[in-house]
């Protein structure tokens, strides 16, 4: 049965490859059946040849396969025999029928496809045709028209030759005609020369003066050596003398514009002048116009009238003197070409010279805006200064008058991120006076005031304004539509070391510094600072670590594509500064409130008389102002922190202070019936239990969560209580005090910590401490105890 199974499966791949395929593999291609595959697979290579497509390349095949496989069905040497065979060695039947059905619905695909290209093509076909016989119509209209063509040319060509041979006696004679009248006209303009200069001198055309002698020079000094044309070479000499002397003076006088001097140096030049002497007469002339311009800007900066705003500032720069060095430049390059180098150099020392006091002009303006917040009009100002700048940059590269203009605005950059960046220190500062103010203001007015949550969003809402603000203000420089925007500082250096570095990363980093500031010890500036400052300064910090540094500096990413390669903090350590700080002044905000209430117990411990005072009859008020303000405490501390995590706590809780400090194991320890070796035991009993009881560490680490945080002031305080206690004598009614105050403590603090059995181990070594320090230990009834702190 089971080689019947494989036979029919065999059966069934072998009609589903097609025709050309054996059923088996003893089986052997014979005759036309060996000859189809072969058939198909050179029409195959054909198509593939017609496509651009390699010969072992193949549509389909997955990467890294091997082209020589046979048993690939899109490889090029695909064999159906050899695939048939690796079937039905490695396939079970249900893969089989699988790929039965595949093979048949891809031949199916492949038939659909087929025809549709059989269509798509029939169809191209069709419209190549009609447009054959389209263009075969207009090619036999063309081709009459340019047989029409042709003859009406032929026509043409014979009249023009019968007109030109009628004409061609007439045309030599004219011809002719017309080269002695020119002649005549020549000489007669040879003889008339010196009336016509002496004419245009005393009508001041100058420059038509120095045309004419231009266009009889040549032919003078030719014929000088007869008479006629040497007397009139005289008189034009004598008269062209007098002009050359009058366009001096009118050059030297200085009266006239630019281009009127600079047509005088043209007209001296064309007179055969030297060009050295007038290039330093022109250039001194330039000088003094371009000098009177910097002092009208000059004017405009002293401190007699009102200095007008930066752009209309750089407008009068730009038309009076940038613009009078450019027309000077032009005139100068095409008057003085000949000078080569040498006169370039002159040039550009020139410009360099002048364009230096320009700009220094420029930069005290500059500096006036300095204590603006608003950009936008400087902005405007330094894209006209930079705009106008562009021109004689141009004319006069060696000078390098665009490259200083750069490094101004450059500058002006700079100085603006560097006045931002102190301007979001100084509203942080002022968000953290606003806090101050806030936070003492309902005490001075015995009001309540605003809650820690709202002036956490109030401060964090405030700097991100300001950081919006001051990015959208600096985002100015690199606007498109500005003409410094495309220079490599400005797409790089600016955005990347300039703002994202320098303005939002220093101030994120001066903000961690300014906050860890108030971490200082007491005394210093840090004694002064309000507990919940440092509470809100925490949460605010951490906040910034969890989300808001991300989205700065994705905000600041996104505003300036960053196209500098110059290495960046990442946002990974700016998190962890931002960690680190937040750690820090929750700490602090933990010593602090620790040592305010340890302050009050070590004052009810050290100006009380333990040996003499009377029966206890009721709970220290300094102990109920403890849990007073652990309470406050920790009302302040979940306005900003989570709950946190707390040890399962018994259903006993406030009883276990009976057990703790009126168990039989410490009645025994405070009975009066000791042998007199039993001071020695208890201590010796003390010591052991401690050496077997957890360690408790006062200062560790505090969590970013309610409980670690009131855990922590609990545990200094509680250890500042029984350092106290070490350190005085107590009576007998002296340690019922203080095992009534522990209790008292007991009932209260459990709730606030994460582990109540560190109120229990530290409130048992209070009352411990105090028993060893008394030397008639008398313990008070736990009922009585318990009494006692009730009505308390």
């Amino acid at each position: 049965p089971a080689s019947r199974l494989w036979a029919a499966v065999g059966a069934m791949a072998a009609a589903a490859a097609g025709p050309g395929t054996g059923s088996g593999p003893g089986d052997s291609p014979e005759g036309p059946e060996a000859e189809a595959p072969e058939r198909r697979r050179k029409a195959h290579g054909m198509l593939k040849l017609y496509y651009g497509l390699s010969e072992g390349e193949t549509a389909g095949r997955p990467p890294g396969s091997d082209p020589l496989d046979p048993t690939d069905l899109n490889g090029a040497h695909f064999d159906p025999e050899v695939y048939l065979d690796k079937l039905r060695r490695e396939c079970p039947l249900a893969q089989l029928m699988d790929s039965e059905t595949d093979m048949v619905r891809q031949i199916r695909a492949l038939d659909s496809d087929m025809q549709t290209l059989v269509y798509e093509n029939y169809n191209k076909f069709i419209s190549a045709t009609d447009t054959i016989r389209k263009m075969k119509n207009d090619f036999r209209k063309m081709e009459d028209e340019m047989d029409r063509l042709a003859t009406n040319m032929a026509v043409i060509t014979d009249f023009s030759a019968r007109i030109s041979a009628t004409l061609q006696d007439r045309h030599e004679r004219i011809t002719k005609l017309a080269g002695v009248h020119a002649l005549l006209r020549k000489l007669q303009f040879l003889f008339e020369l010196p009336s016509r200069l002496t004419k245009c001198v005393e009508l001041g055309a100058y420059g038509q003066a120095v045309r004419y002698q231009g266009r009889a020079r040549a032919v003078l000094q030719q014929y000088q050596h007869l008479p006629s044309f040497r007397a009139i070479q005289d008189d034009c000499q004598v008269i062209t003398a007098r002009l050359a002397q009058q366009l001096r003076q009118r050059f030297r006088e200085g009266g006239s514009g630019a281009p009127e001097q600079a047509e005088c140096v043209e007209l001296l030049l064309a007179l055969g002048e030297p060009a050295e002497e007038l290039c330093d007469e022109f250039l001194a002339h330039a000088r003094g116009r371009l000098e009177a311009e910097l002092q009208s800007l000059e004017a405009e900066l002293g401190p007699s009238p009102p200095a007008p705003d930066v752009l209309e500032f750089t407008d009068l720069g730009g038309s009076g003197f940038v613009g009078g060095l450019c027309q000077v430049a032009s005139a100068y390059q095409e008057l003085f070409a000949a000078q080569g180098p040498a006169g370039a150099e002159k040039l550009a020392a020139f410009a360099r010279e002048l364009g230096g006091r320009y700009f220094a002009l420029v930069e005290r303006r500059l500096a006036q805006e300095q204590g603006s917040g608003d950009n936008s009009l400087l902005v405007r100002a330094l894209d006209r200064f930079h705009r106008r700048l562009r021109a004689p940059g141009a004319l006069l590269a060696a000078a390098g008058l665009a490259e200083a203009a750069t490094e101004i605005v450059e500058r002006v950059a700079r100085e603006r991120l560097g006045h931002h960046l102190q301007g979001l220190r100084a509203a942080f500062l002022g968000c953290l006076t606003d806090v101050r103010q806030a936070l003492a203001a309902p005490r001075l007015a015995g009001k309540e005031g605003p809650g820690l949550a709202e002036l956490l969003a109030n401060v964090a809402s405030s700097i991100l304004s300001h950081i919006k603000a001051s990015l959208a203000a600096v985002h100015l420089f690199t606007a498109k539509e500005v003409s410094f925007s495309n220079k490599p500082y400005f797409r790089g250096e600016f955005c990347s070391q300039g703002v994202r570095e320098g303005l939002i990363v220093g101030f994120i980093r001066s903000m961690c510094q300014t906050a860890q500031s108030f971490c200082d010890s007491p005394g210093e500036k840090g004694g002064a600072t309000p507990p919940a400052l440092l509470l809100l300064l925490s949460r605010l910090c951490l906040d910034y670590e969890t989300a808001t540094i991300s989205y700065i500096l994705t905000l600041t990413d996104e505003q300036f594509l960053v196209q500098d390669q110059s290495p960046v903090t990442p946002v990974s350590t700016l998190c962890a500064e931002a960690r680190e700080t937040a750690r820090r002044l929750l700490t602090h905000y933990v010593k602090v409130q620790g040592l305010v209430i340890s302050q009050m117990l070590r004052k009810s411990v050290e100006t009380r008389d333990w040996l003499s005072t009377l029966e206890p009859r009721n709970v220290r008020a300094v102990m109920k102002r403890v849990v007073e303000d652990t309470t406050a405490i920790d009302v302040q501390v979940g306005l900003l922190y989570e709950e946190g995590v707390r040890k399962a706590q018994s259903s006993d809780s406030s009883k276990r202070t009976f057990s703790v400090y009126s168990s039989s194991r410490q009645q025994g320890r405070y009975a009066p019936s000791y042998t007199p070796s039993a001071p020695m035991d208890t201590n010796l009993l003390s010591n052991i239990q401690k050496l077997f009881s957890e360690r408790i560490d006062v200062f560790s680490p505090v969590e970013f969560n309610k409980v670690s945080v009131l855990t922590g002031i609990i545990k200094i305080s509680l250890k500042t209580l029984l350092e106290c206690v070490r350190l005085r004598t107590f009576g007998r009614f002296g340690l019922q005090q203080v095992q009534v105050d522990c209790h008292f403590l007991q009932l209260y603090l459990w709730r606030f910590v994460a582990d109540e059995e560190l109120v229990h181990l530290l409130l048992d070594e209070v009352v411990a401490s105090a028993a060893l320090r008394c030397p008639d230990p008398v313990p008070m009834e736990p009922s009585v105890v318990e009494v006692i702190c009730e009505r308390g």
